[in-house]
């Protein structure tokens, strides 16, 4: 599969690095849309790459689907012209807490024949809860999230405290940063105005922990993810990197787990 990548930060580089300098035997990355080519003009001679400017040249060249790891405004910038012409992967999901892109995208996925695929990001757990979700057996989901309180106060705290609680479509207008979580877990399961979520700063954590519950008529689950950052930005967590990568493999497969 010919990728062609909007965004060359973090989770670019770590996608370069493993599809194409590792040599991935089903994906290459062969184009890159940047805003700057001279800035990351040694990408194309360190990773075999085009860089591209324009968006319609961009799309136009050969590639299969679009892998967007760049960020919210450049989601709503080239969502929808890129759906007209390509698959599209997300990264960048708090995009679509705007109701009307997100519906924008879904008459366009159905009008020109394209997916538009949204890998989990740093949790887990989707599978299930869509599961449950299509035989209307669920009932309440909940996010509790711990992260290191310098990263949401600029209080001198000496014990948890909790900077947050109540709704996911709240806890994305006060923390945006920080919520994309709560915003795949929304769109996967009952929405943002009835997703529960509750954010804690801890003085201690030197992490990312996502505590996920669900329950209904099956029964309840309960998931703990635990995350590392990604080597080359302390910010980004690894496994949003590798639920892109994922994706793009089970993509390509003829036998698929889980679903």
């Amino acid at each position: 599969m010919n990728i062609g990548l909007i965004g060359s930060g973090a989770i670019g580089q770590y996608l370069l690095k493993t599809i194409n300098k590792d040599r991935h035997p089903e994906l290459v990355i062969k184009n890159i849309l940047v805003r700057n080519k001279e800035k990351y003009k040694a990408l194309e001679s360190q990773y075999d790459v085009k860089l591209y400017t324009d968006l319609d040249e961009f799309l136009s060249s050969d590639i299969d689907m679009i892998v967007e790891a760049a960020n919210v405004q450049t989601v709503r910038a080239v969502l929808p012209d890129v759906l007209k012409k390509k698959d599209l992967m997300l990264i960048s999901v708090g995009a679509l807490v705007d109701e009307s892109l997100l519906s924008e995208a879904a008459r366009l996925t159905e009008k020109y024949n394209h997916q538009l695929h949204l890998p989990s990001g740093a949790v887990g757990g989707l599978d299930l809860i869509q599961n449950v979700k299509i035989s209307n057996n669920l009932e309440k989901v909940e996010l509790i999230t711990r992260k290191p309180a310098h990263s949401l106060t600029d209080d001198h705290i000496t014990e948890k405290k909790t900077v947050f609680e109540g709704k996911a479509a709240d806890a994305i207008e006060k923390f945006p940063k920080n919520m994309n979580v709560s915003i795949i877990l929304s769109l996967a399961g009952l929405g943002i105005d009835q997703t529960d979520v509750r954010l804690i700063a801890d003085p201690e954590a030197d992490r990312n922990i996502h505590q996920i519950k669900v329950s209904g008529d099956f029964g309840e689950a309960e998931l703990t993810i635990k995350n590392e950052p990604l080597p080359e930005n302390p910010k980004t967590s690894a496994l949003a990197a590798l639920s892109i990568l994922g994706t793009l493999e089970r993509i390509q497969r003829n036998v698929k787990y889980g679903g």
